[in-house]
């Protein structure tokens, strides 16, 4: 057994090179030679042929693994040595879109003809307890629970409980809706209260390309016994040449605990075939109304674009549409602003659902990502209304416009992806039941908990004991960081040293705003909102603070003996009486006035509640905007 510069083991059956670097996975290891290895994602100089890339990532960090690289089409990957690259195994599904295959085969992916020793998946949702079969070193393109905001009804009522809770002011951005058949009576109300012209749009729940929608405008034209949605029709929409229009954007979620929400820069713009008229007798015609590319590509007067910079023809490239804007005196930063805006709180709505079902089902975070196609149509006076969630967006590439857009936007997906090869021995053995998983091996053989352990334990269950965000209180959660808080900056800067041409939303130095609309406080969410707001200004100090701690292992538990230990505030002890509890009982709260509890105290009583837990619903308060001045941009650590 060999030992890296760091003095951390290596298992036999990997002979390290004198020039090779080890880096440690939370569960399992990765050798790697520097050749092999590259440093960072720039876009590749000119030249006569493809330019060769090395086939890894360096972290950011010493003693973090490397990730798997992905190439664009002028571009080659090197080889990895054999026994690095027979472990680069893909399981390809029925619905695994060609754009995937040729990305992931450019980076010598083979397609894996088992059930079990592949590495990624590009696939259907599943059921909740079947993720309980992806192993620790896989990833799935999809979260248990994301359909709470994928299905139509589901997420007009997830919406709908938002604005209960928050106020209709921060959560108006989706038409107002009913579902059928048990809101029938309250849709007769509204239809009898609305005006004589009124137009609805009627929606199967779970329907996609446009299938099953109409447009009508009386109650006898009302599908009868079967769910529906039916939806205030937007009929006033901003037009271009006469044409209505929605925009497909594509919003990239890597982890929901914490939350990590990623828009990609461009997208697509989709236009009716005919022009826009807002007479009865055009309803029947889904050319005028519906913009889905299915519908409009069957009309003899549909015309293709293969130019993304061009502004013709029935799709355009989103940023061809904010050049458009532009030119016609729109501020188009702000209507992006506003989007961003309101997908980050479509996706806090789901939140609480996948949480829990990820908690419940999912042996590790990593072993889940989503790409989500959102929907959004701009009205006459360019405020985006949100029109549905696609949890499995088309991405058949029909055009060159097409391939240019999606490719980039799936080559950088999955890098941003990080997907990190396991060790031999880790893929070969068998796979485990989730509660023989490292989730829950504390459970299964307890061990007498470390001074750190119970540190680090105290410190999370204190900072969830506020339940209003408030930026004093959290400000000093910075102020000594366990080895988990380094291991969650560690993984959120090296991901966001990967994103290429996606932008991140959520956590940025601007996100305290949006604390308040979780429905629960969850203490890595405050964690990493209080480091962003802190050296969003320096990247620099925090990178370097971060390797620091890497250098000596602490984000894997080594090295431990050399920090601060944590402690409770003094100020606890005298207000501890005072302060909310947020789910916890009087007995948890009392635990938290000792930092060691006696020998055999169930330490998980001072974790965060289960997603198991009846947590009552905290109303939303105004929070604490907090935005420095001359604010670094995204492009400023672009690797």
């Amino acid at each position: 057994m060999q030992t890296s510069e760091a003095g951390i083991k290596a298992p036999s059956g990997f002979p390290l090179p004198p020039c090779a670097t080890f880096h440690l996975c939370p569960t399992a290891y990765c050798f790697i030679s520097p050749r092999n290895c590259i440093q960072c994602l720039a876009q590749p100089t000119e030249a006569q042929e493809k330019v060769l890339k090395p086939a890894l990532v360096c972290s950011l960090f010493p003693n973090v693994p490397p990730t798997i690289y992905f190439s664009t089409r002028d571009e080659r990957v090197e080889k990895l040595p054999w026994e690095q690259r027979k472990l680069l195994r893909w399981k390809m599904c029925a619905v695994t879109p060609n754009i995937v295959k040729q990305t992931v085969g450019r980076s010598h992916f083979r397609v894996s003809k088992k059930s079990s020793d592949w590495l990624g998946c590009w696939g259907h949702h599943m059921k909740s307890p079947s993720f309980r079969a992806i192993r620790e070193h896989q990833k799935l393109n999809h979260f248990p629970g994301s359909f709470q905001i994928g299905r139509k009804d589901r997420l007009w009522r997830n919406l709908l409980k938002m604005q209960a809770r928050c106020g209709k002011k921060e959560f108006n951005f989706f038409p107002q809706s009913f579902i059928l058949p048990q809101d029938i009576k309250l849709l007769r109300k509204a239809w009898e209260e609305g005006a004589s012209r009124q137009k609805w749009i009627v929606k199967p729940p779970a329907s996609a390309r446009g299938i099953g929608i109409q447009v009508i405008h009386k109650w006898s034209q009302l599908p009868k016994r079967r769910p529906l949605l039916v939806q205030r029709y937007l009929h006033k929409p901003y037009l271009i040449g006469g044409k209505k229009f929605d925009l497909r954007i594509y919003v990239y979620v890597t982890c929901y605990d914490p939350l990590r929400v990623y828009l990609f820069k461009d997208g697509l713009v989709r236009f009716a075939s005919c022009k826009y008229s807002s007479s009865m007798k055009s309803l029947s015609n889904k050319f005028v109304h519906l913009t889905n590319y299915s519908v409009n590509k069957k009309n003899t007067e549909y015309k293709s674009n293969s130019d993304e910079t061009a502004c013709q023809g029935h799709k355009w490239a989103l940023k061809a549409l904010w050049s458009y804007l532009t030119q016609k005196g729109v501020n188009s930063e702000a209507i992006w602003e506003k989007i961003k805006d309101i997908v980050i709180k479509t996706i806090i709505a789901s939140e609480p659902y996948v949480n829990s079902l990820v908690k419940m089902y999912v042996r590790r975070p990593y072993c889940c990502h989503e790409l989500f196609g959102f929907d959004i149509m701009l009205d006459e006076n360019l405020k985006p209304w949100i029109l549905e969630v696609n949890i499995s967006p088309s991405l058949h590439s029909n055009s060159p416009l097409d391939v240019s857009i999606k490719g980039q936007m799936i080559r950088d997906l999955l890098n941003l992806a990080g997907f990190i090869l396991p060790s031999t021995d880790s893929v070969a053995s068998r796979p485990q039941t989730r509660s023989g998983s490292t989730c829950s091996a504390l459970k299964e053989k307890p061990k007498p908990a470390s001074e750190h352990f119970i540190a680090e334990k105290m410190k999370k269950a204190y900072y969830l004991t506020q339940k209003i965000p408030d930026q004093d209180f959290y400000s000093s959660v910075l102020d000594i960081l366990t080895p988990d808080d380094v291991r969650i900056l560690v993984e959120t800067e090296d991901e966001y040293s990967r994103r290429g041409q996606f932008e991140r939303v959520f956590p940025t130095h601007i996100s305290m705003r949006y604390l308040r609309f979780f429905e629960q406080p969850r203490y890595f969410n405050i964690l990493v909102t209080q480091w962003e707001l802190k050296y969003c200004l320096n990247k620099r100090k925090g990178l370097e603070l971060l390797k620091n701690w890497c250098v000596k292992g602490y984000h894997t538990g080594a090295g431990t003996d050399l920090a601060q230990t944590w402690s409770l505030p003094k100020s606890f002890f005298l207000q501890k009486n005072s302060i909310q509890s947020n789910g916890f009982s009087k007995l948890e709260l009392g635990r938290l006035g000792t930092l060691l509890p006696s020998t055999g105290e169930d330490l998980t009583r001072c974790l965060e509640p289960s997603p198991a837990q009846s947590l009552p619903l905290n109303k939303c308060t105004g929070g604490a905007d907090q935005k420095p001045a001359g604010c670094l941009s995204d492009t400023a650590l672009v690797m």
